[in-house]
């Protein structure tokens, strides 16, 4: 039925008595307050108050049922057993502990080189898994100030056995990644924890990799803008911190690498233990989109501003229909006839003069790429948005003509069109580790997937703390203007109670329009979404999202990461201090709004109360840095004064009090501007976790945070994503999804939402009110698991296509990362080969094992032969002819024995005695093995005479090649980086043209499913079919190559 705001129960408008608060001197940002609410009016207010009523004894009894039913679910689910099986390994983690708490530093840091010995000298991991998450379970309490709780020691050894582990948000995953990491790392092969971004990926490696270098271990860290050096070093760690992204590319510019100096990652063996952080996120959502290199390819820049033009002319419904579902765009009759018009042209379609392609994107640039939701626009570059997580992603670019499309369509200056000279999807990506791991907080309604494409399975670990957040039920709006009214009412009645609110997002457009809408009533409020200067400050502005009063809109960005703690982060809130006091007297330089980010609102919601003992720090640290800047001539700019306000905070976290206070002593005449701005920082620290203490206690009576929804996403998991933001480590919380039956979800998959709307003029009049129970939330998750299904299958279809090229890349990237980093002789070896093969291809084209030779086609392999080799050949081989050929094959099928050594055709030109020395004879006698022994000629009565067909030619050619080479007088090692240089070369053109051929197939194989064949049979029989002849002509091109050279 039609409802107001049910918001909360009664407690939370209760008044509740305050902690005893410190003596204490008031310190205030620099900023002044900001105007708050005007009281409300019916004018500006809608929201009536909840009657308060007890429950009926029908709810309550409701209520214990679904109790017991959830604690009978859980006690007969498989994960329940899994996890009481986990609790014996903590019961041997706990009865070591008082042993391991015993130990002096020194001898927790021996323990490492001990348990590396003891796996030298043939124990396991699993000998040694319970003494080694105790010590690091020591390490953390002591470095850390942290220590395991006991579900985070499930949580471990959950991802040490290459699952997934499903731990809710706050439980403390990013501590629980340090067991697995450890331990695997012990081997010595190295282990990759993966993060979503650079930023988690650097504070991992700096916070939980002090825990790692206190025990003796590596730690590294792969960043965007490294260099190979840098990259190369940091591969070779112990463990090495890296996000999702960067691994790929990495994997595939040492992939496109023109010798082995350019290789970063562990060759041969770079890949062995992932821990992915954020699995879901990496592995499903990311799934859809494949990892791409390209390289410039184009000359038809000029045509997409036209195309852009005639997209403008066109109209939706009459010259084009489009499909919102799969971003497919139709031209119709009168379309075609006004395009051709416009453009002058008889056929669009014209191979000659092709404007289909451009006029199509141009039209789906128009429909389906929206400013400020698919992309933003910064310094004349049209910028991908990741509609997943948020965020801006520099580096990526649309394929197939989109992204210039769309720049087209913005006016910006046209980039080259693209090649694609490398690519891998995440899937495929993972599958190249033999033990693979994640966490997350949202997995299970996933796990089929998980199971299906990479066998993992996905355990829930139990929480610490009971979770008590309430998940308000969904309300249904039947407009978009109703939603956000109603939105901007629900914060506007949290502030008032001074609750934290969250308000998620899909968008930067839908983030901006409620933030003007709360503008319009003075409601103070943070936006964190794509754009530079609201981006620069996420970290901040989700870490204080928790503080009273706090109202943060947000694209999916603060989903992920950081932790909203109620009452605020004391660590980020002392940061921010320390930079309001000290950046003005480091740096002249004004801050760049669009790069560094905005002011935060919130901070001046509270006051915050730092001691005198502080504030006479901060003075001190701020009078040096005047001094400094002043005697010293020194002037930082506004990043520089920003990043040494970050390194006096990292020392702060890694050196301990006594240190710092030593090193500022010592350094007196020096002026030690880190260790005073150091100590400043730790002052004022205390007292920051004073006030987030007493405002956490103030914010959780109230209710704690309040998270609302705005849209429903294309998954229940992104769903649970924002909820559990709310409710971390036993707070209070509760949550709230707001929809509307014009939301983009229900016009893109062409739902039926006529039955809402009439259901909702039944109950009232007014549309803008609206309605919530259990019929509308199981229509709502009927719909979204129905979206869920399509992506699902997006994502299985793509990885059974991927699977196809996935043998051929492993091959192809295998043998050049084996021509890379073996030594010159193999490479001569591989030279060897290919030339086999080729007379091998030349052969099995021309004859059959099963009919005499007088009906092979004698002739052609004759002239296919000396179009490869004629350059190295004599004169007496290229006056052979067809009848000597056959008359000498037939001498050699009726000859009893042979000696291979110094084998050849009879009455026919012998080989050039370049087969001398033991290393070439061994060769050649190897070839002829190999020969035997393969399958390639079919069984018949001349399968043997085929073979030795095979050998002599094969001896013919080679012998002719290193006759030449021996007589060039070229230097050996000169002649041997020759040869290294034309395979990779070849290898890379051959591997290039299969990526483009595939790509097409992969967009035109679909249309056969209209003769009832299979779309993905035909792609594995045309693809392996390319892979065929793709390799043959690539041969050949090398050995051309090669005889030019020579």
């Amino acid at each position: 039925m039609a409802t107001v705001p049910a918001f909360l129960n009664p407690s939370f408008l209760s008044p509740k008595p305050k902690p005893p608060q410190p003596s204490t001197t008031t310190f205030s940002l620099t900023k002044p307050f900001l105007t708050l609410l005007p009281p409300p009016s019916s004018s500006s207010f809608r929201l009536q108050r909840c009657r308060l009523a007890p429950k009926p004894t029908s709810a309550v009894l409701k209520d214990h049922l679904g109790r017991v039913t959830k604690t009978w679910s859980d006690f007969t689910s498989l994960n329940h057993w899994v996890v009481r099986d986990y609790y014996r390994l903590v019961n041997s983690v706990n009865a070591l502990e008082p042993k391991i708490q015993s130990l002096s530093d020194e001898q927790l840091t021996a323990r490492t080189v001990e348990f590396r010995r003891r796996l030298r000298q043939g124990e396991t991991l699993a000998d040694i898994q319970a003494e080694a998450f105790a010590v690091v379970r020591e390490a953390a309490r002591r470095k850390l100030g942290m220590r395991h709780f006991d579900v985070q020691i499930i949580g471990g050894a959950v991802l040490h056995d290459g699952s997934i582990a499903e731990m809710k948000t706050g439980e403390g995953k990013t501590l629980v990644s340090t067991l697995a990491a450890y331990l695997n790392a012990l081997t010595g092969e190295g282990v990759h924890v993966v993060t979503v971004n650079d930023y988690l990926a650097q504070r991992d490696a700096e916070w939980m990799g002090r825990v790692h270098r206190f025990l003796g271990l590596s730690v590294g860290l792969i960043q965007r803008g490294m260099t190979a050096e840098e990259r190369r070093f940091n591969y070779r760690c112990d463990i090495t911190y890296t996000n999702n992204s960067e691994l790929g590319f990495d994997y595939l510019r040492d992939n496109l690498a023109g010798n082995s100096g350019q290789l970063v990652m562990r060759w041969p063996k770079p890949f062995h233990f992932a821990i992915v952080d954020e699995v879901d996120s990496v592995l499903i959502d990311e799934g859809r989109n494949p990892l791409l290199i390209s390289g410039e390819a184009s000359k038809d820049a000029a045509r997409y501003p036209v195309a852009a033009k005639i997209a403008e002319l066109l109209v939706q419904g009459l010259h084009y229909n489009v499909e919102l579902k799969d971003n497919s765009v139709e031209l119709t009759e009168e379309g075609i006839a006004l395009a051709e018009t416009a453009l002058e042209t008889n056929d669009l379609w014209d191979e000659n003069d092709p404007w289909a392609r451009f006029v199509m994107n141009a039209l789906k640039a128009k429909e389906f790429y929206r400013r400020d939701v698919q992309y933003i626009v910064r310094d004349g570059k049209a910028l991908i948005i990741n509609e997943l997580t948020g965020r801006v992603e520099e580096k990526r670019r649309w394929s197939e003509g989109i992204h210039q499309a769309v720049e087209a369509k913005e006016g910006l200056k046209i980039q080259a069109d693209s090649v694609i000279v490398a690519q891998i999807t995440y899937q495929s990506l993972f599958k190249l580790y033999p033990k693979l791991s994640g966490m997350t907080g949202t997995a299970k309604t996933e796990e089929k997937e998980f199971l299906k494409m990479f066998q993992i399975p996905v355990i829930e670990v139990p929480t610490n703390l009971p979770n008590i957040r309430k998940d308000l039920p969904i309300q249904a709006f039947a407009t978009a203007r109703g939603k956000w009214d109603h939105v901007r009412q629900e914060v506007a009645y949290m502030f008032r109670l001074g609750r934290p609110v969250l308000v998620g997002t899909t968008s930067v457009e839908n983030s901006e329009h409620l933030s003007d809408l709360l503008r319009e009533w003075n409601i103070p409020h943070n936006v964190l979404n794509a754009r530079p200067k609201y981006a620069g400050k996420e970290a901040e502005i989700v870490a204080q999202a928790g503080q009273k009063n706090a109202i943060t809109i947000s694209t999916n960005m603060a989903g992920r990461g950081t932790d909203i703690i109620l009452g605020g982060n004391p660590k980020m809130l002392a940061k921010e201090i320390i930079e309001d006091q000290l950046l003005s007297a480091l740096s002249r330089e004004a801050p760049n709004v669009e790069v560094d980010g905005g002011e935060i609102s919130q901070k001046v919601l509270s006051k915050i109360k730092v001691k005198s003992s502080s504030l006479a720090l901060l003075a001190k640290a701020a009078l040096m840095a005047k001094y400094v800047c002043k005697s010293e001539g020194k002037s930082w700019t506004y990043q520089k004064a920003k990043t040494l306000i970050l390194e006096a905070v990292e020392m702060s976290q890694s050196i301990n009090l006594k240190d710092i206070e030593k090193l500022v002593d010592e350094e007196s005449e020096m002026y030690p501007l880190g260790p005073t701005i150091a100590l400043a920082y730790l002052s004022v620290l205390k007292d920051c976790e004073v006030h987030c203490s007493c405002e956490g206690y103030e914010v959780k009576k109230i209710g704690g945070l309040h998270v609302i929804g705005t849209s429903l996403h294309e998954s229940r998991r992104i769903d649970n994503q924002l909820r559990g933001r709310a409710g971390r480590q036993g707070d209070p919380g509760s949550t709230r999804f707001m929809v509307s039956l014009q939301d983009e979800m229900f016009q893109k998959f062409n739902f039926d939402t006529e039955w809402a709307v009439r259901l909702i003029s039944k109950i009232t009049n007014d549309e803008d009110v609206p309605i919530e129970g259990e019929t509308i939330v199981k229509q709502l998750l009927a719909l979204q698991i129905n979206v869920e299904k399509y992506f699902f299958g997006i994502r299985k279809s793509l990885v059974e296509f991927d699977e196809v090229l996935e043998v051929q890349r492993k091959h192809v990237y295998d043998l050049r990362q084996l021509i890379l980093t073996g030594d010159s002789e193999s490479c001569s070896q591989y030279i060897l080969q290919y030339m086999q093969a080729v007379v091998d291809e030349i052969v099995f084209g021309n004859v059959d094992p099963l009919k005499h030779p007088r009906s092979w086609s004698l002739g052609k392999l004759l002239k296919e032969f000396i179009s490869i080799a004629g350059k190295l050949l004599d004169d007496s081989f290229a006056g052979i002819t067809k009848d000597a050929l056959l008359k000498s094959l037939g001498q050699l099928h009726d000859s009893s024995s042979i000696d291979i050594d110094s084998f050849y055709l009879p009455n026919l030109p012998k080989p050039s005695n370049s087969f001398r020395g033991i290393r070439r004879k061994n060769s050649s006698l190897k070839r002829w093995l190999t020969i035997c022994s393969d399958d390639l000629t079919p069984n018949g009565r001349y399968r043997a005479t085929i073979n030795l067909l095979r050998k002599y030619l094969g001896d013919i050619l080679i012998a002719s090649y290193l006759n030449v080479i021996e007589e060039s007088g070229y230097d050996d090692a000169y002649v041997k980086e020759i040869e290294r240089a034309v395979l990779v070369k070849t290898l890379d053109c051959f591997w290039r043209d299969h990526l483009i051929n595939m790509n097409r197939l992969s967009s035109a194989v679909n249309i056969r499913s209209f003769g009832h064949r299979n779309p993905l049979e035909e792609y594995k029989i045309d693809g392996n079919y390319f892979y065929r002849k793709v390799e043959y002509f690539s041969r050949c091109w090398q050995d051309d190559v090669l005889l030019v050279m020579v």
